[in-house]
């Protein structure tokens, strides 16, 4: 990742995203990549079901790698 940037923007009471909105399925899916496993493909059983770490969404933000 690049070192000590700000990625996106809040109001000025911090209560809202206004630029660059992530969610945390986007989160883990970068941190997964930088990690170097492909969310898509990183799955656990529970149940008799596949789940995946990043439910069926989640993409890898790019802006934010080196």
């Amino acid at each position: 990742m690049k070192a000590g940037m700000v990625y996106g923007k809040t109001d000025e009471y911090g209560a809202r995203v206004v630029e660059n909105e992530v969610h945390v399925h986007d989160f883990h899916a970068t941190i997964l990549h930088l990690l170097g496993f492909d969310h898509e493909r990183l799955t656990f059983r529970h149940g008799g079901r596949d789940f995946r770490l990043t439910d069926v969404s989640g993409n890898v933000v790019k802006a934010i790698l080196a």
